[in-house]
This record gives C-alpha cells, sequence and structure tokens, in this order.
C-alpha cells in the first residue's frame, strides 16, 4: 500500500517540510513518486519514518541517524556496529528519563507543600508559606 504526503503528515505527526528535509539529507531516500510527481510512501518508507521521529525525538542527532542508515546499507557485516549504537543511545535516554524523573519527584514534592499548606494559607492570610527553599513573606 502506498500513502501521500499529506496521509503521512496528517497520521504520523510530522510536517512536509520535514519529509522533504529528510530526503534532501539523504536520511530518506528513494521516495516513489506518483503519475504525477508527487511522492508517495509505502509501509516500509513508514516504518523508517516512524524509527527516525523515534530517534531524533530521544535526541539522536540526524549525523548519527544517516550513519545508523548507511551502516544498514551495507548489511549484515555492521551489524554490531549498528546494534551498539543502538544500546549506546538507549543507554543515553535512559539517563534522561531518569534524570526528568527526579525533576518530576521535585515538582510533586513541592506541589504536596502546596497541599498541605493550602488550609492555612486559606485559613489564615498570615501565614507564611514555605516552600522552594524560600519563604513568601505576607505583602497585604
Amino acid at each position: 500500500m502506498l500513502y501521500s504526503m499529506k496521509h503521512v503528515v496528517e497520521n504520523f505527526n510530522i510536517t512536509a517540510k520535514t519529509l522533504r528535509f529528510y530526503e534532501e539529507k539523504g536520511v530518506l531516500e528513494n521516495i516513489t513518486r506518483d503519475e504525477i510527481g508527487r511522492r508517495v510512501y509505502s509501509e516500509q518508507d513508514i516504518d523508517w519514518i516512524s524509527f527516525i521521529r523515534c530517534l531524533r525525538e530521544t535526541g539522536m542527532s540526524l549525523a548519527k541517524i544517516k550513519e545508523y542508515k548507511d551502516l544498514f546499507g551495507l548489511g549484515n557485516s555492521t551489524f554490531s556496529q549498528r546494534q551498539e549504537m543502538l544500546v549506546k543511545h538507549k543507554l543515553e535516554v535512559q539517563k534522561k528519563v531518569e534524570e526528568e524523573l527526579r525533576y518530576l519527584e521535585e515538582i510533586n514534592y513541592k506541589i504536596a507543600m502546596y497541599d498541605l499548606q493550602k488550609d492555612q494559607v486559606k485559613n489564615n492570610p498570615k501565614h507564611i508559606f514555605k516552600c522552594h527553599g524560600l519563604e513568601n513573606k505576607d505583602v497585604n
């Protein structure tokens, strides 16, 4: 089955400009054109676009993605290199996720501080709200 660029844009959260840019940079190659010259994408193209987005959204550079694609094009002789690239990227993503989770925990803690003090603030306009290592001095 072939998909129009419009279909890809509308259903895969990517812009037409980005698709053309990926072609220009050699990350997306050999895109078929219909009888009037419009790009059409195969299931295989869609799978690759989805994987490119996955790698980009998790911080892999376009140059690294192209390197991966070029290695893939060389066949099984590059199997270990490609796997190593993905494992390294996975570890980088895991590190970022763990860091984001620590930040989320801190935000949740601060929200809990608000929850704990909201009745006091509501019932006592002079209450000194304590959070963030700061104190909210009553300015009224």
